[in-house]
């Protein structure tokens, strides 16, 4: 569908991403979509190709509180959640919120951190509130996790378990830019800079509209019987350990919804599943050697269920 038939405000933010993250418009788009679809996400990819620019870019247009904090071995849970100290002019303790206090969390490099520290996050990602010593906090609304992580062959790195794993709606990567996109980078020197000067393009409020909207995308009984045959394929191919679990069908459809709505349409079409199912599936799905599935395996799995 042309660009034109994006709702404006939709357009808007993309048009304006597509000039700090250069040549990158596909997956600007997956992580605009996967936030419409109340979802964290994850980007993978080497050092330097932008990844914490577009989540700050993302923050900065949708006009959200933004924390960022970077991920190393000696990192504690508190050092995320908060901590309580003695205020000696009250006689009693007080509770200092942690960075994980606002809209957009982005975790860089979260998989540096051992693993008892990237469990705290789990409770946040997962319900919107943080449990520290015996008391149960809300987060702010809405909020969102966007991680970042170095390929797992890197030094130093712990790689992430499967339950956090599923607690990312999708995962992307951003890959080297192509030859136009990084001769602009050179004759600029960066597209960094320019995040300050971005203004949000939403007023409050706005964006819990149209994550409504999203959500009201409709999605047919054929469509819905495509979606579960995709499903239904992951679990009985021999490739594969195990296949997509009922949670992750329900965030296909969520970010196929999202999808379908970033190009202006009410209806979810076939086309929208195929363009998320890799965000969707590659991090939640392993291969019998015990990697995840490679693009082409996706490809595959999508060409066994034939299109009604």
């Amino acid at each position: 569908m042309p660009a034109t038939t994006r709702p404006p405000p939709i357009g808007e933010i993309l048009a304006a991403a597509d000039q700090v993250v250069l040549g990158k418009s596909r997956q600007t788009r997956l992580a605009l979509c996967c936030l419409l679809a109340r979802g964290h996400l994850l980007i993978e990819d080497l050092p330097g190709v932008g990844k914490t620019t577009l989540a700050h870019t993302l923050a900065r247009l949708l006009g959200f509180r933004f924390a960022r904090v970077q991920f190393t071995s000696d990192m504690l849970p508190a050092d995320i959640l908060g901590v309580s100290i003695l205020d000696r002019e009250r006689s009693n303790f007080r509770f200092l919120p942690g960075p994980i206090f606002t809209q957009v969390l982005l975790a860089d490099e979260i998989n540096r951190a051992t693993p008892k520290t990237q469990s705290a996050l789990l409770e946040a990602m997962e319900e919107g509130q943080v449990t520290t010593e015996g008391e149960t906090r809300p987060l702010p609304e809405p909020f969102f996790v966007i991680a970042t992580q170095n390929p797992s062959s890197q030094i130093g790195t712990f790689p992430l378990p499967e339950s956090q794993l599923d607690r990312f709606l999708l995962r992307i990567e951003l890959g080297y830019p192509d030859h136009h996109a990084e001769r602009s980078l050179l004759e600029s020197g960066g597209r960094r800079e320019q995040l300050p000067a971005l203004t949000a393009r939403l007023a409050a409020g706005d964006f819990a509209a149209l994550q409504l909207q999203a959500a009201a995308v409709h999605a047919s009984p054929a469509l819905l019987d495509y979606l579960q045959q995709l499903v239904e394929a992951s679990r009985n191919d021999p490739r594969l350990l195990h296949g997509l679990s009922p949670r992750a069908a329900l965030s296909l459809l969520a970010a196929a919804r999202a999808w379908a709505f970033t190009d202006g349409r009410g209806m979810v079409l076939p086309e929208d599943v195929q363009a998320v199912l890799p965000a969707v599936a590659r991090h939640r799905l392993r291969l019998v050697s015990g990697s995840h599935p490679a693009a082409e395996d996706i490809t595959a799995l999508m060409r066994s269920v034939p299109l009604v």
